[in-house]
């Protein structure tokens, strides 16, 4: 166990003293032992939906042909913007977030707080760029595991978000009219 310990201090101090680093003498400070964490995280997921699949003795797709590759992006664009700025999900933000107030159509603005793992989650789950990654991984591995349902939400995401330029649209051109 001491070697373990010995192992985990080591690298603790070198992702510290790389944090100081990088961070310099600046007021904004970047949590990159939570980063570093959140990619840990990120990897044993992965990790584990491979395992999963090869035990459970799944295909794993070869790739996505464009059509495909269109409307997971549309699909991902619009669970992540959902999951990050939508007023309804802010309950799941809130012990990580402050709310600051509306942001356009249907989103809110919302600071990230605390320090540490908290700041770092609350980066995640507020930008929706971030999210992106986790909501793409979640979809593919849902084309793995139960590809009739997931292919089901990819589509339904998607017209969302096509609904959504449309909002925008009839939005500028009512603009351009008055």
């Amino acid at each position: 166990m001491t070697v373990l310990t010995d192992i985990k201090d080591k690298a603790t101090g070198v992702v510290r003293s790389s944090e100081r680093g990088y961070n310099g003498d600046g007021d904004e400070k970047q949590p990159l032992a939570g980063y570093l964490g959140t990619m840990s995280v990120y990897g044993a997921v992965a990790a584990s939906i491979a395992a999963a699949a090869r035990a459970a003795g799944r295909e794993i797709p070869d790739g996505f042909d464009t059509r495909q590759v269109l409307l997971a992006a549309a699909a991902t664009y619009k669970l992540s913007r959902m999951l990050a700025k939508d007023p309804v999900t802010s309950p799941l933000r809130a012990p990580f977030t402050r709310f600051e107030g509306t942001a356009g159509p249907a989103e809110v603005n919302e600071e990230v707080r605390g320090t540490g793992a908290q700041r770092t989650v609350g980066e995640l789950i507020s930008c929706p760029f971030c999210l992106g990654v986790w909501t793409a991984t979640g979809l593919t591995a849902g084309l793995i595991f139960l590809p009739r349902a997931t292919r089901l939400a990819i589509g339904t995401l998607a017209a969302l978000a096509g609904a959504d330029l449309l909002q925008y649209a009839h939005a500028w051109l009512e603009q351009q009219t008055s």
